[in-house]
């Protein structure tokens, strides 16, 4: 059996923890197993970059973070545009059968299962894999990479604390998240934020300076802000993406963090600061919870495959692991349900969401 892996989108930890949990497993169930390691995720495919793994090649990558085969972000809306009398979708379907392959592993995230979804349409074999620090993979309640973001992130709200108590300062912390605010909700709540705010409850700026200004009179010399990168002020809430983008480039704002930090400043005279800890969030190496969850979930990838239950994805639900139809689950987003009990839970120690309840 010939099976090809790739790992598209963004990068997180646990992607080679999830490439070596497959690659035992196929070694040791499927009979005359040869894996093929794509480069560069669906760009090596349409290119045709890839070669014949061996046992060795996934040996000793378990806490290695990014991903030993390359990764490259290819947008969806241009897989089916035609260039050069061919598609991207085309190019890829005839570079799986120039290698003979029985089956395509995909570990990546929303826009990877939204091309994966369109592979299986083709009639390729498809098995998907649930990668994102964002954790918004619609139909599985954990994605790989998430809990060690959630790790990152936490760790540097707790740093903050340090410096803002010091220097009796309000401190901003952006977390990744476009889209939604998981990790910045498990990673506010964990480092003990005082205010977090998310893209899916759009925030007040007055109700977030009277939220400061309170912590200030009773004595509290600092506040702490986990926000969400993809966080919306309410006047932004109701406004397509291309007049929110032109509302902050009036203000040279990319995201609502930098007007925010600005605002508090201006209305409650509180010294404010902004800390974007980035694409550390993505670095470095797995938890040892991320970890086990990655080995489970390339071992049941690899299950999949020997079972030919193709045209799925991975899934975690409660404390079993299963699978969904790519075609069910792509283009849908898990958002963060404003009755999450990590939010009711927040609210009742004191935590403010920005939105005045």
């Amino acid at each position: 059996m010939k099976i090809g892996i790739l790992t598209s989108g963004g990068d997180c930890p646990a992607l080679n923890a999830v490439i070596r949990g497959f690659a035992k497993y196929a070694y040791n169930n499927i009979a005359d197993v040869e894996i093929y390691g794509i480069a560069d995720g669906y760009g090596g495919l349409i290119n045709g970059e890839y070669k014949k793994m061996e046992p060795d090649d996934f040996s000793g990558i378990l806490n290695v973070g990014g991903t030993i085969l390359g990764t490259s972000r290819q947008p969806f809306k241009k897989m089916t545009v035609e260039e050069n009398n061919s598609t991207k979708i085309e190019k890829m379907k005839r570079n799986y059968k120039k290698m003979g392959l029985d089956a395509l592993l995909t570990l990546g995230g929303a826009g990877t299962h939204k091309s994966a979804a369109l592979l299986s349409a083709e009639g390729l074999n498809i098995v998907g894999l649930p990668k994102t620090i964002d954790n918004d993979i619609f139909g599985t309640d954990v994605t790989f990479g998430f809990y060690s973001a959630v790790d990152v992130a936490t760790e540097c709200i707790d740093r903050v604390h340090t410096t803002a108590a010091s220097h009796g300062r309000t401190m901003l912390v952006e977390i990744m998240g476009n889209k939604v605010g998981w990790l910045t909700l498990y990673a506010g709540v964990a480092g003990g934020a005082d205010i977090i705010l998310l893209p899916e409850i759009p925030f007040d700026t007055a109700t977030v300076c009277r939220k400061v200004l309170e912590r200030a009179e009773a004595g509290k010399a600092f506040s702490i802000i986990a926000i969400a990168e993809g966080a919306l002020e309410k006047s932004e809430a109701g406004l397509k993406k291309k007049e929110r983008a032109q509302k902050r480039g009036e203000t040279g704002d990319v995201t609502a963090t930098n007007r925010l930090a600005r605002e508090i400043n201006k209305r409650t005279g509180v010294d404010t600061r902004v800390v974007v800890p980035g694409h550390i969030q993505r670095g470095g190496s797995p938890s040892a919870l991320d970890r086990a969850l990655s080995t489970e979930v390339g071992a049941y990838a690899g299950f999949l495959c020997k079972e030919r239950l193709f045209g799925t994805t991975v899934a975690i639900r409660g404390d079993k692991i299963t699978h969904n139809k790519i075609e069910d689950i792509a283009g849908r987003t898990k958002w963060v349900p404003l009755d999450h009990p990590m939010i009711a839970s927040a609210r009742r120690i004191g935590v403010s969401f920005g939105d005045g309840l």
